[in-house]
Formats: structure tokens, sequence, C-alpha cells
């Protein structure tokens, strides 16, 4: 069986912090000076297998790394690129780099085979019709990748989704034909009943975040972003771009934040010095920043958001470790910033929506207003920074 129906993990619920996010004295805000100099091991296959595979994929290409000139200005740094994921794999979201491989490893391993180079090889293997169906839980974007793979496969799919997630995005998911099933509640809520609706081995959780006993397949969600980092290196070399300094990752569960940690953090760093990880989450729903002030997992209560896909109250026990050792700095944006990094992008010519422009979000809580000082330092932004924003989805991803 693919699920595990052991307890949740043994959360401490922690109140909202009463600091209101944004260039102000009181701005949520984490800093660990020590994130750099931290190291871990890579994790999984090599990078080329994920890679390769992804190339399979049917309209694969790198998505594009955007410079915008305005904004390092702006933010008064050396050169600041934007990588846009608002048109990937035919998709307006990351995610599927993630789906796409976790489901890959997971239906190659129910079929007792080894896990093949390519996308058509699986298909062959699921020639004449399979009996397994895809189980997940999302806030939109997750959901529609793991439908959409289901599609490609063959397979069937049920995708529970929470309250708060627009219309518009449970009907993206349906139109890939998976099964949609409203969850009264949050994103924890949509996991449980994810979790308790397996029936038997051929029902398979292709889950982003983890607990005991389900590590692997978020394990390897996190593997399949490793892809996006890749196409980040090459591109600021192919940018004569300096060494990385700055790289803003937008956190929901905080898996793609584990694949950033894991990039970074487990090779030598380009130019002798490791870059500042700067995470950003809503206000509404900083589990992430609760966590790491308080230095243990801990699980808020969420509210309403434009930014959905990043509507989790608890990290990932899986991301967790990586991120308490290897994130220098975390803040929280709300929404009218946000909605305003949104309109600044879409400007500048990059179709962030909500969840993606974040990143800009928070780093102009972080950079810009009282206080700047002393947060520049902990992630060592200057004038001659190279810093690169995730711009996690597209405008149409999840409407608000």
């Amino acid at each position: 069986m693919h699920s595990d129906t052991s307890p949740r993990p043994a959360l401490h619920p922690a109140g909202r912090r009463g600091t209101r996010p944004g260039p102000h004295p009181d701005t949520a805000w984490y800093a660990h000076p020590a994130a750099r100099s931290w190291t871990c091991r890579p994790a999984g296959p090599a990078g080329p297998a994920v890679q390769g595979f992804h190339a399979s994929l049917p309209g694969y290409a790198p998505t594009p790394l955007t410079e915008v000139p305005a904004l390092a200005a702006e933010l008064g740094v050396g050169r600041l690129f934007v990588k846009d994921e608002s048109a990937r794999l035919g998709l307006p979201a990351f995610k599927v780099l993630g789906a796409s491989w976790a489901v890959h490893r997971a239906v190659s391993e129910y079929l007792g085979r080894p896990a093949p180079a390519t996308l058509d090889a699986l298909r062959t293997h699921l020639a004449g019709g399979s009996p397994v169906r895809l189980l997940t839980a999302t806030d939109g974007n997750h959901g529609r990748a793991v439908a959409h793979l289901a599609r490609l496969l063959g397979l069937s799919a049920r995708i529970f989704v929470p309250d708060g997630v627009h219309t518009t995005a449970v009907a993206a998911i349906a139109a890939e034909g998976a099964e949609v099933v409203r969850v009264s509640g949050g994103y924890d809520a949509a996991v449980l009943r994810a979790r308790e609706s397996v029936a038997g081995p051929a029902d398979i959780v292709v889950q982003d975040t983890a607990w005991p006993g389900y590590e692997r397949i978020p394990g390897w969600v996190v593997e399949g972003y490793s892809t996006l980092f890749a196409e980040v290196d090459e591109q600021l070399r192919a940018a004569s771009a300096g060494p990385l300094g700055v790289l803003a990752v937008p956190v929901g569960v905080g898996s793609l934040a584990q694949a950033a940690v894991v990039h970074h953090r487990s090779r030598p760093a380009a130019g002798g010095r490791a870059p500042a990880l700067l995470t950003v989450e809503p206000d509404s729903a900083a589990g992430l920043l609760e966590s790491l002030t308080a230095g243990a997992l801990r699980t808020v209560p969420t509210g309403t958001t434009i930014m959905a896909g990043l509507n989790c109250g608890t990290p990932s026990p899986l991301a967790w470790p990586y991120l308490h050792r290897g994130v220098d700095a975390a803040i929280a944006v709300d929404d009218a910033a946000t909605a305003r990094a949104v309109r600044d992008l879409g400007d500048l010519g990059v179709p962030a929506g909500p969840c993606g422009a974040a990143s800009l979000a928070g780093l102009r809580a972080a950079l810009t207003g009282d206080g700047a000082g002393a947060r520049r330092a902990a992630l060592a932004a200057d004038r001659d920074s190279t810093v690169v924003l995730l711009s996690t989805e597209g405008k149409d991803a999840n409407q608000h």
C-alpha cells in the first residue's frame, strides 16, 4: 500500500505572531546567520536522471529566467532575475516537476519494475490498463499536476480540495479528467481525507508533504524540483551573471524550499560564498516562520489569502530539518503587498500569480523600509548582489 494511516505528526499549535509583515519596524522576520555555512548531502538520484525524465515529457523546455533591471534598481542590488514558472510543461505552475517524478517512481514501484528513463517507457508498461488510482490533496497547482500526469498515463485520479480554492482552479483540475472532492476545512484537513481514502494497494497517495511513515513519495517530489534549480544555474551562467547572492522562495508546506536548500547546501558555493535563502509566506499561514522562530515544528491556524497555494498551516516534517538549518531568513507578507507585486511584475512582463509574486513582496519587505539595514546584512544583499526570485505560478493558476 502506498499510503500510511499512522497518526499525524504530534505538532504543537501556536498562535499567530502579533507582528505586521511588510517594511515596518515590527516586520515578521527571522534570521539565521549560520545557515550559509551548513551543508547537507545531495538527495536522491543524480540530477541528470531527473532532468532526463523531465526532458521526455511533452512540451518540455526550460522556463524563462527574466532579468528585471528596474527591480534591481528599486531594491539596491546588482542584477535581479525572475524565474517564470507560468508555463511549465503546459501547466501554469512549477508543481508538475515534482508531481511527475513522484508519480513516475511510485507507479513503477507498484508495477514491480525499475523506474524507466522516459514517460513513454512508463506508458508502455501501463499498456492495457491499470487499476492504479492517484490520490492527493491540493490548494490548486499540485492537484492539477497530479491529475495531468494521471491523464497522460491513462490512470484515474481523485483530488481533495479544501475551502478557499477558487472555482477556476477546481475546474482546471476536473478538466484533466480527475474526480474532485471538496473538503470542509483547510489544507491539513484535505490531506487527512486523502490519506483516509486509500482503499487498497492500487491507491497511491502522491502528496508533497510528509508524515511519519510517509516520506519516500514526498522525497521524490522534492527530487523533481531539482530540475528548476539546475536550469537557474545554467541560465545565470548564460547571462554572465555573478554568483547567486540571494534566492527568494515562496513557501506552502516547504518542499520547494527544501529542494532549494538541498541544491545550494550540498555543493561547493560558486565564487566561494553560498547564496542566502529567503522564504516568503502569507501572514495568514506563516507556519514556517512560526516554526523557525520557535526552533521546533509548529502548526498555525490558516485564514483566507489570495496566495491560495501557500495557504498551509503545517510545514512538511520531511522539509523541516533542512529548512531549520539551511534557511537564512524567513518573512511573512500580506495580501496587499502581494497584490502590488502581481501588478508590478505584470507591468514588467512577468505574468505572475499571487503565490509567485509573493517572492517579490517578501524581498521588498526584507530590503526596504525601517530596519532594512539589519535585514540586508542578514542576507548579505548589496549593490553587487545577483538575486533570483522564484515566480512559482502564472496569473491564471489560482484566481483570487
